[in-house]
């Protein structure tokens, strides 16, 4: 509990014991009253000077005018105790209110934790503590066992365990050495790191990441936006519809007007949309939180929201479906053993850097004796010329694409299809084979994709950049109902577009990427979702929601928290709904007492929240 949240107990506590004293002395005593006036001040003094607040401001019909109002007329027809009650059951209702949206905030305010407040820079030698926002890109800072990391940059010296379950959702601690990235937000759990600036503090993943939490608030999903002109119209016509309950009755049909009088009371009572206005953005919060202990990042409950009913998820391939690092998939030798061609092309590819040559050195796996390599020539564009000796003969290698091969005069035995990179190797003119190299597909994807057409998505579509006789063979082994290759970030767009049009009506379209090329496409799908760890900032930045994780696995997770919180949301509406006008009617008809009423807004109010706070706990199945 807060110390205002203690400070409201108190004064509750303090409230109940003189309701009950009175009570106890009603009937017995003259000034039992008095009793029951204390107990209403400690309860509920503040809630008319809010009223009068409010209305000052231009805010007449809030709950605090309605209570005002219901309490105070109580009170004038000589219901006493019944006054004290609501203004008594009321508080401790909202102080249960109080304590529920804190609790449910809880894991959105442990994210705002990862904000580091200094950061240890080397300076002249020696380490001084500074504001992470003086430190440069390029400047060295210090991170040691139990600090956050400060700012994204690269392990330059020390090795150390990373807790990076605020940024990703994982318990698992990540283990770094010299030249792994590191992003800020992270703790660092044992070892000293010594670590070189890439981002500025503007730039880096903490600041990106409190960014979209801090903005989330500000997206309303429609249900939201519902309830708030809800409120604005229903307040008012059920204080007119309560004024004329009081009036009308004793002046045309000659009622009583204490019985009228109290019926508009219980009316003004149980007409507080608290349930409604509080339960609704309470249940979108939760699952923005559920969300967040998971690893994704809404950028607003509107996503949320939408994220419930996708009917049609596109892909990018290279980084989203696949990890984006070549791996040789296949070594064909025309002449000798597969083991001996990929020990040429490893030895002819020692020196380069090249994707393509650190996959076929990887693949090797072992060690070279560079003694053996001799003259080593870059021809651009088409591969390499390397000099091997072997014994007394010296190999003359060249390893590359078909057009060095052609350029030479070698001619290339035909390989079938190929759904990758061929790297050809030749010894002089004669031609030795071919490896293919291909990105090699996330683990976790084929479980995502059935995941999602598990969960009712109707169609799952790749766009791709790569050549569309590779994408189509990654589209058939994942078993994709739509591939389209070969295409620029202009023509992933209008490809959207397609699909757009085709989408179901009242169902939404997402697109997952991560490269710069997938910002265009990200911004204009419904849902843009982008993979945070490995994404570039621009893909981030345009995304509506972030994967922290990198796993398409998480979309399953995403789905089924948003759905979850759209079932509660609309629970409540009806729920809430439903109770007030059944009470409302049993008010007017003096069937209801002002107790019932207190439960048709207090309890109600108590009820729906508590609902909503299940949005909160979502446990995943994976």
């Amino acid at each position: 509990m807060t110390k205002k949240q203690k400070r409201m107990a108190i004064r509750l506590l303090a409230s109940a014991l003189f309701f009950a004293a009175g009570m106890f002395v009603e009937g017995k005593v003259a000034w039992y009253w008095i009793f029951f006036l204390i107990s209403y001040l400690a309860a509920g003094y503040d809630i008319p000077l809010r009223a009068v607040r409010n209305i000052m401001n231009g805010q007449f019909f809030d709950e605090n005018f309605l209570m005002s109002v219901a309490t105070f007329g109580a009170i004038g027809i000589g219901a006493l105790e019944e006054a004290v009650g609501v203004m008594l059951f009321y508080q401790v209702g909202e102080l249960f209110n109080d304590y529920a949206v804190n609790k449910s905030r809880k894991s959105i305010t442990d994210l705002m934790d990862i904000n580091p407040e200094y950061a240890n820079l080397i300076k002249d030698g020696k380490e001084e503590k500074v504001d992470p926002y003086e430190v440069s890109v390029g400047d060295r800072i210090v991170i040691k066992p139990g600090e956050k990391v400060p700012l994204d940059g690269i392990v330059v010296k020390g090795t150390g365990g990373l807790d990076t379950k605020a940024l990703t959702g994982e318990s698992m601690p990540v283990e770094v050495k010299e030249n792994d990235a590191i992003l800020s937000g992270s703790i660092n759990l044992n070892g000293v790191l010594e670590v070189e600036v890439t981002k500025l503090f503007d730039d880096s993943t903490v600041a990106k990441i409190l960014e979209l939490v801090e903005n989330a608030s500000f997206r309303k999903a429609k249900a939201e936006n519902f309830i708030t002109r809800f409120a604005k119209i229903y307040t008012p016509v059920v204080v007119s519809l309560a004024l004329i309950l009081a009036v009308i009755p004793p002046l045309v049909f000659g009622g009583e007007w204490g019985t009228w009088i109290y019926r508009a009371c219980s009316f003004l009572v149980v007409s507080c949309p608290c349930a409604l206005v509080i339960s609704v953005p309470l249940s979108f919060f939760g699952g923005l939180g559920a969300a967040s202990r998971h690893g994704i990042l809404m950028k607003g409950s509107n996503y949320l929201e939408a994220m419930a009913s996708l009917d049609t998820v596109v892909f990018d391939k290279t980084g989203t479906l696949t990890t984006g690092k070549f791996q040789v998939t296949d070594v064909d030798p025309v002449e000798g053993t597969k083991e001996e061609l990929l020990r040429l092309a490893a030895y002819g590819e020692f020196h380069s850097n090249h994707p393509i040559a650190l996959s076929v050195k990887e693949a090797y796996g072992k060690s070279v004796d560079e003694a053996l390599i001799g003259c080593v020539e870059e021809i651009a564009g088409y591969g390499i010329k390397a000099e091997l000796k072997d014994g007394e003969r010296v190999n003359e290698l060249y390893i590359g694409n078909a057009r060095l091969m052609k350029q030479k005069g070698i001619e290339i035995t035909d390989q079938g299809p190929v759904t990758g990179t061929s790297l050809y190797v030749a010894d002089g003119g004669r031609y030795l084979g071919s490896i293919t190299i291909s990105d090699t597909i996330r683990e976790d994807v084929p479980m995502a994709l059935k995941g999602l057409k598990a969960a009712g998505v109707r169609k799952l579509v790749m766009l791709t950049g790569d050549k569309p006789e590779v994408g189509q063979a990654v589209g058939e082994k994942l078993g994709l109902d739509e591939v389209h290759g070969g295409l620029l970030p202009g023509d992933k767009v209008g490809k959207l577009e397609e699909l757009l049009s085709k989408k179901q009506e009242g169902h939404n379209l997402a697109f997952v990427g991560d490269g710069i090329n997938d910002a265009p496409v990200l911004a204009r799908a419904d849902v843009g979702i982008a993979m945070g760890g490995i994404g570039s900032d621009a893909a981030v930045e345009a995304a509506d929601v972030v994967i922290m994780t990198d796993e398409p696995s998480k979309l399953i997770d995403a789905i089924a928290i948003a759905r979850k919180t759209a079932r509660i949301v609309r629970q409540n509406i009806i729920f809430a709904i439903g109770v007030k006008v059944l009470i409302l009617i049993l008010s007017a008809a003096g069937i209801a007492t002002m107790w019932a009423a207190v439960f048709g807004d207090v309890g109600v109010s108590v009820i729906a929240i508590l609902n909503a706070i299940r949005a909160l706990a979502y446990q995943s199945n994976q």
